[in-house]
């Protein structure tokens, strides 16, 4: 084989090598722009003014909008830290109301890495646990002897029975639960290391039941304020 065919074989791999991975690149935008809609689709049936207020941080959608009265943000992140296994897609819903706490109550369950959708790592206190918190969770806050209603948040973790709910946080502006969606496709990660989620869609009816979760936690916070005012 001379040195001129040589030189087009090779060009001719590289060639369609590029036009293949141009071609996966399209697709995998393709469909992440059918499963952005579909999300879009799934949370209006809940929220019917939800609107995509994302800000173009990778990785991260987030949509504002009003449920029963309240302001309410939903956000899906991305999370490809090193320092986990496998990249996971998280769902934070929150109420974006007041709430009758001094302080950041942050409840996350079996901490062990840096997380990109909470700064728990950056709260200094923590808190002992009353009686009915799983004995997973590690609760901290940002002022050290704050006293926070535990009795009552522990009468509102339902969402934590199944093992997906990771974080409960409790703030004066609002109350949030952060659920795993999905983990990774572990064989397209290993090869290709790309954060890929199958067909993992937003359940509106897992969207609801959190929802209706944070409203009766805080208006269970809020009415024992009051009585005690």
């Amino acid at each position: 084989m001379s040195e001129v065919t040589s030189a087009l074989l090779v060009g001719g791999i590289v060639l369609a090598l590029a036009l293949h991975l141009a071609w996966l690149a399209r697709r995998s935008r393709n469909r992440a722009l059918v499963a952005l809609a579909a999300d879009a689709a799934g949370i209006r049936t809940v929220i019917a003014d939800a609107a995509d207020v994302s800000d173009g941080t990778a990785g991260v959608v987030t949509w504002e909008g009003s449920w029963n009265g309240q302001r309410v943000q939903l956000r899906t992140i991305v999370d490809t830290l090193a320092t986990r296994k496998l990249p996971a897609r998280w769902l934070s819903v929150s109420i974006t109301e007041k709430v009758a706490v001094p302080a950041t109550f942050d409840m996350m369950m079996r901490p062990g890495s840096p997380t990109t959708f909470s700064n728990f790592d950056h709260l200094q206190h923590t808190l002992p646990k009353a009686p009915g918190f799983p004995a997973e969770a590690v609760l901290r806050t940002d002022r050290r002897g704050t006293r926070f209603p535990q009795g009552i948040i522990a009468d509102h973790l339902e969402p934590f029975s199944e093992g997906r709910a990771k974080e409960l946080l409790i703030t004066p502006n609002g109350v949030r639960i952060v659920w795993l969606l999905a983990e990774a496709e572990r064989a397209r990660y290993g090869v290709f290391r790309q954060a890929a989620f199958g067909d993992a869609q937003i359940d509106p009816a897992l969207i609801q039941r959190l929802l209706v979760s944070l409203s009766a936690l805080r208006d269970a916070i809020n009415q024992s304020e009051r009585q005690a005012a």
